[in-house]
């Protein structure tokens, strides 16, 4: 009986490891998406080269080119307590606080 023995070149070897690999890879971005695990994406309050500000007496905000004073009516955030992505600590705190015009951190007053 004669026995064939097939030898595999190693470039197809090592491109079906890659191959392998992109799919396993490929297979655990997907499930981490498809059960909501794994990735958040957070949406920036201002653009680069902007940093947001604080309506005084209110919950609104704005985002002021860096360098320039906030406009009248607006104030810088308190040192730390700066919100800079949508829904995250400081962002959820400002939407019930603001600052009086004395620069105070006060109950906003439209906060339901």
């Amino acid at each position: 009986m004669q026995t064939t023995h097939r030898v595999q070149h190693p470039s197809a070897v090592r491109r079906r490891t890659v191959r392998s690999a992109w799919a396993f890879v490929l297979a655990g971005v997907t499930a981490a998406v498809m059960t909501g695990c794994g990735f958040q994406i957070e949406e920036a309050l201002c653009g680069g080269g902007e940093y947001p500000v604080l309506a005084v007496g209110s919950t609104g905000g704005d985002c002021v080119p860096n360098g320039e004073q906030p406009p009248a009516g607006y104030a810088r955030y308190p040192e730390g307590k700066a919100a800079e992505h949508v829904g995250d600590k400081w962002d959820t705190y400002w939407s019930t606080h603001t600052l009086d015009e004395h620069g105070n951190v006060v109950d906003a007053p439209d906060a339901g």
